[in-house]
């Protein structure tokens, strides 16, 4: 007995300690965030919901309330200026509007990536996402090597050789949709144009015939979309991986990234075969990339764990844009240094977002935002300065521009030149964030051929 006590008496005093540990422990984040608050409260922001986890409440609210966070970002903009900042705990953020800062910091290497953002997005659950790819990489000399050896793939010289591919897959989406027209069938224009994109990437990219507009059994387009829902909750929901009622969920996105993988690993090794045994093989922009590859010096042995991370990216970020409607709604840089933002001091050690979709609502950049001006873009008018970046800015802009800006005016040319669209009812112009911005509704038309006259 005299024993038991002894142990139980020791138990206890290891548990006070714990305690004891555990609260100064807190009491010193407690006084880091005092810190924290003290070093940048002298820039604009809206008021703290608390004071430990800053303006999370408001955001994890809009979120789960299926409102458009970035609307909320966009709120912010219009009452607190060309910077304001946002807290979590001991983090800050700054999001920026300012152009003179988005040019200097978007413009220059010496600003990276943000590691909050892109270092999470090595991997998706445990299971490699991005890795070290050209979105994620964080080291200069790293992402340039990347870049020397997809450039060449992507310049407009070599894409303008693959415009009988653009061609073809449009007319493809030109013979689904005059049937639609001919059976008075509604069209799911979102899906549809996901399809043909997702079509031409794999046959420009890799010289793959998927025809996803005929075929609805592929697994592709499925997993890129729960990839996409995954890495949502993965960023912005530290505790979503808690929950057992997410496992099913989360198993999914796993088994998803595991797919985009291992179709890559596949494609790409019959491609270093083929090449290796004298075979003609297509000229198309993986055939390039790998001929490019072989020039480069110093060839690491995770080089192919890196043209995955780049396979997977392919089928992530090329896509279409508009003002309103960028695909990807911003970019965000660590800032290493102090500098001035629109007048005011901003000590070094934060990260700043660039948000293009706030950028393109905003009345100081572009008078009567909210309307759709295709004339605002007339070669004429006056150039948008800093405040218009689809596509990110600088050394670090999408590598995809001209792969996805080439699609878009292939396929809407011939969409405007052969059809009349109407919105059937109750659809509407509400954006879901699934990583990338896209239609809530999916834009579902009637499709008459053009000067048909509209059914009664």
């Amino acid at each position: 007995m005299t024993l038991f006590h002894l142990i139980a008496g020791w138990i206890g005093y290891l548990l006070i300690c714990l305690l004891g540990l555990i609260l100064i422990a807190f009491l010193c984040f407690c006084l880091y965030i005092k810190y924290i608050h003290l070093k940048y409260d002298h820039i604009p922001g809206p008021p703290r919901d608390s004071f430990i986890f800053g303006h999370s409440p408001t955001l994890l609210r809009e979120m789960s309330n299926d409102r458009f966070v970035h609307d909320k970002f966009l709120e912010w903009a219009e009452t607190y200026g060309p910077v304001y900042r946002i807290n979590g705990m001991h983090v800050v953020v700054l999001c920026v509007t300012c152009p003179e800062t988005t040019k200097e910091v978007l413009m220059s290497p010496k600003y990276p990536k943000d590691s909050l953002v892109y270092k999470r997005l090595f991997n998706l659950f445990g299971q490699r996402f991005f890795g070290n790819g050209l979105i994620t990489a964080q080291n200069h000399d790293e992402w340039y090597k990347q870049r020397r050896i997809m450039d060449p793939a992507f310049s407009s010289l070599y894409l303008r050789g693959q415009m009988g591919v653009f061609n073809e897959r449009a007319e493809k989406l030109m013979d689904k949709l005059a049937d639609m027209a001919d059976t008075n069938t509604a069209a799911n224009m979102h899906h549809l144009f996901n399809c043909v994109t997702l079509d031409v990437i794999t046959k420009v990219a890799f010289g793959v015939e998927l025809d996803l507009l005929n075929k609805s059994d592929s697994p592709f387009p499925n997993a890129i979309e729960m990839c996409l829902k995954g890495m949502v909750h993965y960023l912005r929901d530290s505790t979503f991986q808690l929950y057992p009622k997410n496992k099913k969920f989360i198993n999914e996105v796993k088994k998803s990234c595991q797919l985009l993988r291992s179709t890559g690993r596949q494609w790409i090794n019959e491609r270093k075969m083929a090449v290796q045994n004298g075979e003609d093989v297509p000229k198309d922009i993986l055939t390039q990339i790998l001929k490019t590859a072989d020039k480069e010096e110093n060839i690491a042995n995770d080089d192919e764990e890196l043209m995955l991370d780049n396979f997977v990216t392919f089928f992530i970020v090329l896509k279409e844009t508009l003002r309103l409607y960028p695909t990807a709604p911003g970019t965000s840089r660590f800032i290493p240094n102090d500098i001035v933002i629109n007048g005011i001091p901003i000590p070094a050690g934060v990260s700043c977002v660039f948000s293009s979709y706030v950028c393109g609502r905003l009345d100081k950049f572009f008078e009567d935002p909210l309307k759709f001006d295709p004339e605002r873009f007339h070669p004429d008018a006056a150039k948008p300065y800093y405040c218009y970046y689809p596509f990110a800015l600088g050394p670090r802009s999408c590598l995809g521009q001209t792969f996805a800006q080439m699609e878009a005016k292939v396929v809407m040319a011939k969409l405007l030149q052969r059809f009349d669209f109407s919105l059937l009812p109750g659809q509407s112009f509400d954006v879901l964030d699934t990583g990338t911005l896209r239609p809530k509704s999916g834009v579902v038309c009637n499709i008459r051929h053009r000067g048909q006259t509209p059914a009664a």
